[in-house]
């Protein structure tokens, strides 16, 4: 391959980066962002630099002397995939023409309908996000975030720090039960009201009110929430619009094999957009955590630099951890489908415990609230379990 084009310069388009070098690639590779940021670090946004403890040179993900040898072609976004060409379109009207394409375009958070233009209403995926958000705290009031996930958690724990009043508003009747199942879902969304943060659940969100500013959340039941300021953390979506007619099979995302290959011969995928194929459980799966991006672009670069000859590996258990209120909270594998789910150290109540999710006997996920080194052990045997 003389060029290789990496779309998407977050961490699974840096990442993947790496790997073609680490992997001995020494031709042209162009680096493409929508963003005009150099690659940095998201897990902060919602906790250390929204509380101001971190700045943005913190943030960075790339060493001082570390050179790829890559052409940055930042602020501008890819608008198609030309297959017969090769080429990836840019918003700017430029194109570049690959032998190698990786597709590591993320996704965006989704809106609330009705909130564009209304001020003090705020999403969180972007430096700009929370560039904007962390102003906002800084005035202090009252916060209303509307979608109980990790994201719309993390925030709520920062603002409380900050001495904010908060109130988190959830439509379903326990937060977090996709990703941790009901009963330990409830665990751990109990940490806002053990901190005296409102919870507000099985209840959705009729809309926003306010002229130019929001001043209130309208709920489904009638209810009103006095709002100074609104974080919407309902999810993201896969930006994968601009593949549209490219004969990229899309399906949640880019649908993937186990090592990111496309249905187009020289194209992989990774990162949030990516929805790889999961031989544990024999269907895809679309991961949105940082290990995901970090680890899984070596097997994709590793199947585009083979040209797809290579036989796909079994990609590690997903796993993120999320920072709380205090607490410190790690999961591993997938808890759909688990039967059970038993405490094998510490209390739920104590909010230190670790709990295992298992499907018929055998251990499919793992759930640690300030339990890291248990955890640990944990997670290596899950790995090796399903390697």
């Amino acid at each position: 391959m003389r060029t290789v084009a990496v779309v998407g310069a977050s961490l699974a388009g840096l990442s993947a980066a790496r790997s073609l070098r680490k992997q001995g690639y020494d031709g042209r590779l162009v680096v493409i962002g929508d963003e005009l940021h150099r690659p940095y670090d998201r897990p902060p946004l919602s906790k250390e630099f929204l509380a101001g403890s971190l700045g943005e040179t913190d943030l960075s993900l790339e060493a001082g002397d570390e050179d790829l040898r890559a052409e940055w072609l930042l602020g501008t976004r890819a608008v198609g995939l030309d297959r017969t060409d090769r080429a990836v379109r840019l918003a700017d009207g430029r194109e570049v023409r690959a032998d190698g394409i990786v597709i590591a375009t993320g996704a965006a958070a989704r809106t609330l309908p009705g909130s564009e233009g209304l001020a003090g209403v705020h999403t969180l995926r972007t430096l700009d996000d929370a560039r904007a958000l962390r102003d906002e705290l800084a005035r202090g009031g009252r916060l209303v975030v509307i979608g109980g996930g990790f994201i719309g958690a993390e925030v709520a724990s920062t603002a409380y720090a900050l001495g904010l009043d908060v109130t988190v508003v959830e439509v379903a009747p326990t937060p977090l039960a996709a990703p941790l199942g009901e009963t330990m879902g409830a665990v751990v969304s109990a940490l806002h009201t053990d901190h005296g943060v409102r919870l507000l659940c099985g209840v959705g969100v009729k809309g926003l009110s306010g002229e130019s500013r929001v001043d209130a959340v309208l709920l489904e039941d009638g209810r009103s929430v006095p709002a100074d300021i609104v974080v919407v953390g309902v999810g993201a979506r896969p930006c994968v619009d601009w593949l549209a007619g490219s004969g990229v099979e899309l399906d949640n995302g880019v649908k993937c094999g186990a090592d990111g290959r496309t249905t187009l011969a020289g194209v992989v995928a990774v990162g949030d957009c990516a929805n790889w194929y999961d031989p544990r459980a024999g269907f895809h799966r679309r991961v949105e955590h940082w290990t995901g991006a970090r680890e899984r672009p070596d097997a994709a670069i590793a199947t585009l630099l083979a040209g797809g000859a290579l036989e796909p590996g079994v990609p590690r258990p997903p796993y993120f951890w999320s920072d709380q209120y205090g607490v410190k909270i790690q999961f591993v594998g997938h808890a759909a489908g688990a039967d059970s789910v038993t405490v094998e150290a510490g209390t739920a109540d104590d909010r230190d415990v670790l709990a295992v999710y298992r499907r018929a006997g055998d251990p499919v996920a793992v759930l640690g609230m300030n339990q890291p080194r248990l955890f640990t052990r944990w997670r290596k045997q899950l790995a090796a379990a399903g390697s």
